[in-house]
Order: C-alpha cells, then sequence, then structure tokens
C-alpha cells in the first residue's frame, strides 16, 4: 500500500491521530471537541482513500493495524512541522495582542497566579491567557503550550528556560488537627495521620518528619492536599508561597522549612521575541520574585 499523503487527505490527518492516541472514538472526539460520530466519518473517509484499514475495532476499542502504524511516524512529523511553522510565524509577531497559552499546576494557579494574571489584564487588554491547569504540563516543544511555569529540580525539555527560585516547603495543618492531636502525640508523630504526594514519593517510613505518621491519603494535587488539611484530615508539606492561600492551615509546631523544586518559566524558543510572550513572561518573573521576597 502506498502512503503517499494525498492533499485530500489532510484534514482527516488530525482525526487519525487523535484516535491513535486515545484509542476510543469518544476519547479522541474530547480531544478534538467534536462529536464522535465525526471521528468516526473522517477515519472512513481516509481509510477509504488508502484501499486499507489504519485501525483494528474492537470491544477494548481501536488499535493501529500495519499500515496504521507505518502511517503514524508520518503524520506525526507533519504534525510537529506545520507547529514549528506556527511557531515561528507567530515569533514574527512585534504587537501587544493575540493569545498565549500558560499552563501550570492547580497547586500555584487560584491565588497565588489569579491576581498576577489579574493585574497582567489591566496592563496589557489586548493579551488573552488560554489557561490550562494540568499537574502534567503540556509539552511546550510539542506545540501544546507557549509558556509554563513549573516546579522542578532540573528542566531537560528542548525549551528556553528561566529559574526563579527554590520552593520552601513547610509542613503545615489545620489549627484545630495541631490543637486536637498534634500537641499530645510523640515528636516522631505516632498516632498522626500524614497526606502524602503518591507511593513513591513518601509514602514509606521516614520520608518526613514524622515516620511514625499514618500515611492515610495519597493525593497528587497540591491544591487538594491543601483542602484536605483543611477538613482536618491530617499534615503534609505544602509550599510556603502558598501560605496566604489557606489562612486556616499554620506550620506544625517543632518543624522547620526545607528545601523543595525550583521554579522555571519555560517557553518555546522561537516565540522568545514574540512581543506579547515577552511582555507576560518578563511580568510573570517580577510578580513572582516579588512575592517570594515578600514571605
Amino acid at each position: 500500500m502506498s502512503l503517499d499523503i494525498k492533499t485530500s487527505d489532510w484534514e482527516h490527518l488530525p482525526f487519525f491521530l487523535a484516535l491513535a492516541r486515545a484509542g476510543s472514538l469518544r476519547a479522541a472526539a474530547e480531544l478534538l471537541n467534536t462529536s464522535y460520530g465525526t471521528v468516526n466519518r473522517n477515519i472512513s473517509a481516509l481509510e477509504h482513500s488508502y484501499g486499507a484499514r489504519l485501525f483494528q475495532r474492537s470491544q477494548r476499542g481501536f488499535s493501529l493495524t500495519e499500515f496504521g502504524e507505518r502511517l503514524l511516524p508520518i503524520v506525526e512529523e507533519i504534525e510537529k512541522s506545520i507547529g514549528s511553522a506556527r511557531k515561528r510565524v507567530e515569533g514574527m509577531d512585534k504587537s501587544e495582542a493575540g493569545t498565549i497559552r500558560f499552563t501550570l499546576t492547580p497547586t500555584l494557579a487560584y491565588d497565588v497566579m489569579a491576581p498576577i494574571i489579574g493585574r497582567f489584564h489591566a496592563k496589557y487588554p489586548g493579551i488573552d491567557i488560554d489557561l490550562s491547569l494540568n499537574r502534567n504540563i503540556e509539552s511546550i516543544p510539542n506545540n501544546e503550550a507557549d509558556v509554563s511555569l513549573r516546579a522542578a529540580e532540573t528542566v531537560n525539555d528542548d525549551v528556553i528556560a528561566q529559574k526563579l527560585f527554590r520552593l520552601k516547603l513547610g509542613v503545615y495543618a489545620s489549627e484545630r488537627y495541631v490543637h486536637d492531636h498534634v500537641a499530645r502525640f510523640s515528636e516522631r508523630g505516632e498516632g498522626l495521620n500524614w497526606i502524602g504526594y503518591d507511593e513513591d514519593a513518601d509514602g514509606s517510613q521516614g520520608a518526613h518528619p514524622f515516620p511514625l505518621a499514618r500515611n492515610r491519603h495519597r493525593v497528587r494535587d497540591g491544591f487538594m492536599r491543601a483542602c484536605l488539611m483543611e477538613q482536618h484530615c491530617g499534615m503534609s508539606y505544602m509550599p510556603t508561597l502558598t501560605e496566604q492561600t489557606f489562612p486556616t492551615l499554620c506550620r506544625v509546631p517543632g518543624t522547620g522549612l526545607f528545601d523543595g523544586p525550583w521554579l522555571w518559566i519555560l517557553l518555546h524558543s522561537d516565540l522568545q521575541k514574540t512581543v506579547r510572550v515577552r511582555r507576560f513572561v518578563d511580568f510573570l518573573r517580577q510578580e513572582l520574585l516579588s512575592l517570594n521576597r515578600a514571605l
């Protein structure tokens, strides 16, 4: 079978990629914000164009056939080329207008970033922010985001990375939990509850200041973890940067501060000279540095 892509196939290729990645019509439709019937019609049209099945249908969903496997890397390369072309054109933009796709984790979003974006909105009314809250930060090199705020020890992506400062972590709990529980138990935490990140990160004994505390819950999302602390479910780490976000939480007596990951601003290399991106990154950097100095 020839894999030469005809002009008439272009409109069907995004549906092929979405189904190959999602594995079902409904999941692919959600990725493309369309209906599963539209996805199905475009896949059928593409298969008719090639005269071969690109997917195996089963009760478990859709999987690529041999022909589909051969087509996938070609279409992915086309996707990267189109994304690169888009970035280069956008990088020539000299105006303080347009949209910036910005991604960050929910932990820093609501009370830390929302006021900053509000001030940016007032200063640059022509620049719109397409905001995505996701613990698994979208890939900048793969054209999923323009700018991201990421907490990490190192950054290995092919991006422009600005290191801001190292986050400081404290051990927090609700004031009621501290009053009712912490003061009554030993320094090693026997009888207390710990809210962890996940089983591997801090669910083991000795991974936090209270090695005998019971690891009752594991929550990967930092904002949700703090919400559980507000519900008196236990203690956990929290960045001091978000301390004012949760006024009902307090530092657990007798605990100090710990070094967390570095905070980074990442942006696509082709967009570093784009005026709207430069304005946003510079504004974001100054605001976060000022906030950190004020702690």
